[in-house]
């Protein structure tokens, strides 16, 4: 694989190893400055003369790729690269700097997995080809018309879906780009029974193309989450057939149709007998196996192909590329990232653990929630004694739409800070950073239905999902109707064009509030629904971490940052950002934050908007005001007025030190709501 690097004699080489992308000077800076080889040890693994690394090293200087250390962006990603080849035995690793969120992921994942698979590839090679957004994308940017005799082979049946990067598509436009041979597959990926599926391979045509796809030695495919904007559900593959079915036996990610656990394990449920297409066994005989797939929401199933052995080549993003080491333990990937510095003197003072308040960690949450009915039973009460589920002393009544929030313990005041009048009318709780049981969920809907269905609003995590879906079909089974929100305001999780695939963090304060409002108002449900998703739809937020949070059980931190790195795009639970970098002044976080909110935000002169500046658990208020004062001015300098504005802690994750920014785009309706009047234990509008 790769492009020839030449020497001065004009000998063709061995190709540039793919973490390196097509670029000889990087490579030469990466051997030299982090692999400590001498020019001549150089010049032997590139295969060039001495005098042209000499070259190579000193033009690199000019360039700018090396100033003292590798540019940080090239340097974390090569580290990152190398980091996943080794621990993982992969035959090779690409990938990609950050840009900040400049360009979509999609696209650039789809520009660096055709440069593999551009070097890939030879002819007379046979490619089986999945299907997916990333995969079309990275069709449409290969190009190999040199090669003789390729095949290309869809690698599953097709679609009745209409989008533009179905399994035909997909298969069609990557034999265009290689001027390669397309066998498509000429059967459905699902059919309706095991007796249909059964049929159709008997069928001469049917089993002469998967006898083709038998001969591949080269595999492309991208690798899909359960989340509800997944590519396995736009795809029609849930139509039929309950997500939690597959989340109850631990599933945590979807390839080529065939599901997959944390561990690579093949999940099996009842579409297994019903899909047509390669099988996992069939991965076992291919050659070379390129997965091209980002983004932070899709770690865990990311990490269950690679435990699998499922993935020869990786082509990732940096933050994706991180979090998978992290989640599989990766303990020195933060000394290899932070910037290389020299000896230093004096004593360093380190804690082996954090100092915390608490009796039996065990009994945390409990303690906690036995505290907070008494602390606040003016607002709120359990529910039959049951305190992982707290009604509103005022809120539920007759006609009235009921609204349940609900999620994991460690981000109070959020969510049981927020029921009361005018708001939440009950809340379920689950432990620490987990979702709650579907039990106290269907307590909290029967409690706050008022005849008129109940709402959900909740973040977007597999487990919230999966129990609070579970709740529904419960409170259906009572004649409740429930409608439901997923909270998607995180723009640093996920790309632009994938929405719907970002978590719910600290704008959930928005969401709630007015949902809570148009529920208070006794609009009908659909009323209600409706204006939560378009609240939902203009909020914005970005977390930055300056220290990890710890954990009561542990008392140990869940994650490491460096003492001079700060995290962008953290998670409410700690999960990776889309960045680690240098720790920066207020001014340059905000800015940063700012420029990535206005990036998505559509406001223009004279617009209002509404700004909470929330901290994440140890940032103290003055930070928290100086941050929110170069939000003001970022915001007034394009003529943006704020409304309303809220400093301090709405949605925490436990002791972490760092701060999020959110920013509600207002129109006429989000502003009467935001105004309605409502009383709870943390937010009162008189």
């Amino acid at each position: 694989m790769g492009k020839a690097v030449k020497g001065k004699g004009g000998n063709a080489t061995e190709p540039i190893p793919l973490r390196y992308g097509d670029d000889p000077y990087v490579w030469a800076c990466w051997l030299y400055y982090e692999d400590r080889l001498t020019q001549g040890q150089i010049a032997e693994t590139m295969g060039v003369s001495r005098a042209t690394v000499n070259a190579y090293l000193a033009e690199a200087r000019e360039r700018g790729i090396v100033n003292i250390a590798i540019d940080p962006e090239r340097f974390s990603a090569l580290t990152i690269a190398q980091e996943l080849k080794r621990h993982f035995g992969l035959d090779d690793c690409l990938v990609i700097p950050s840009d900040g969120g400049a360009h979509p992921l999609i696209e650039r994942l789809g520009i660096a997995g055709a440069r593999v698979l551009n070097q890939t590839v030879r002819s007379a090679d046979t490619i089986a080809v999945a299907w997916g957004r990333t995969v079309m994308a990275v069709a449409e940017r290969a190009r190999r018309g040199d090669l003789q005799d390729v095949s290309v082979i869809q690698a599953t049946g097709g679609t009745t879906a209409t989008f533009e990067y179905t399994p035909e598509a997909c298969a069609a436009r990557l034999a265009a780009a290689l001027n390669a041979r397309c066998v498509n597959l000429t059967a459905p990926a699902l059919v309706s029974s095991a007796e249909v599926r059964d049929l159709l391979l008997r069928e001469p045509v049917v089993a002469g193309q998967l006898a083709a796809m038998a001969r591949a030695n080269r595999l492309l495919f991208g690798i899909s989450s359960l989340r509800p904007n997944s590519t396995i559900h736009t795809s029609g593959f849930f139509d039929s057939v309950a997500t939690q079915l597959y989340l109850e036996k631990n599933a945590v990610g979807v390839i080529a149709g065939r599901f997959i656990d944390d561990h690579g394990r093949p999940v099996s449920g009842p579409l297994d007998e019903r899909t047509i297409g390669i099988t996992l066994d069939g991965f076992e005989g291919i050659e070379t196996k390129i997965a091209v797939v980002g983004g932070i929401d899709k770690v865990a199933a990311i990490l269950g192909a690679l435990r699998g052995g499922y993935i020869d080549v990786l082509v990732t993003d940096a933050a994706t590329g991180r979090g998978i080491l992290k989640a599989d333990g990766v303990a020195e990937l933060d000394r290899k990232l932070a910037p290389q510095r020299g000896p230093e003197t004096g004593v360093v003072n380190i804690r082996s653990a954090v100092k915390k308040f608490v009796n039996k960690p065990v009994d945390v949450i409990e303690e906690m929630l036995d505290g907070i009915v008494h602390a606040h039973e003016r607002y709120l009460r359990p529910i039959d004694g049951h305190r992982r589920a707290l009604v509103a002393q005022r809120g539920p009544r007759e006609g009235k739409v009921g609204l349940v929030i609900g999620g994991g313990s460690g981000h109070e005041p959020c969510f049981l800070g927020y029921v009361g009048k005018g708001l939440a009318d009950a809340v379920a709780i689950g432990n620490i950073f987990s979702a709650p049981p579907p039990d106290p969920i269907f307590k909290c809907a029967r409690a706050a239905s008022g005849g008129k269905g109940v709402l959900f609003v909740y973040g977007n995590y597999a487990g919230d999902i999966m129990n609070f879906e579970m709740a529904a079909e419960l409170a259906k089974a009572e004649g409740i109707e429930v409608r439901t929100v997923i909270t998607t305001d995180d723009i640093a999780s996920s790309p632009v064009e994938d929405r719907e695939g970002r978590r719910g963090v600290a704008g959930n304060f928005f969401t709630f509030k007015i949902a809570g409002a148009a529920c208070d108002r006794m609009w009908p449900l659909d009323a209600c629904e409706a204006v939560t998703r378009k609240a939902n739809r203009r909020t914005y937020t970005v977390g930055i971490a300056l220290e990890p949070c710890s954990l009561p059980q542990t008392r140990t931190h869940n994650f490491e940052i460096g003492p001079d790195e700060m995290e962008i795009g953290i998670g409410i639970h700690g999960e990776p950002g889309v960045a680690r970098d240098r720790l920066r002044t207020a001014d340059e976080v905000v800015d940063a934050v700012m420029d990535r909110i206005f990036s998505e935000m559509q406001a223009g002169p004279g617009d209002r908007v509404a700004v909470l500046v929330n901290s994440l658990g140890a940032t103290p208020l003055m930070e928290l005001y100086i941050l929110y004062r170069r939000v003001h001015q970022r915001l007034g300098a394009k003529n943006i007025g704020v409304v309303a504005s809220w400093t301090g802690h709405y949605c925490t994750s436990l002791d972490m030190a760092g701060a999020s920014i959110t920013v509600l785009h207002l129109d006429d309706e989000l502003t009467d709501l935001l105004d309605h009047p409502c009383d709870t234990a943390f937010l009162t509008i008189n």
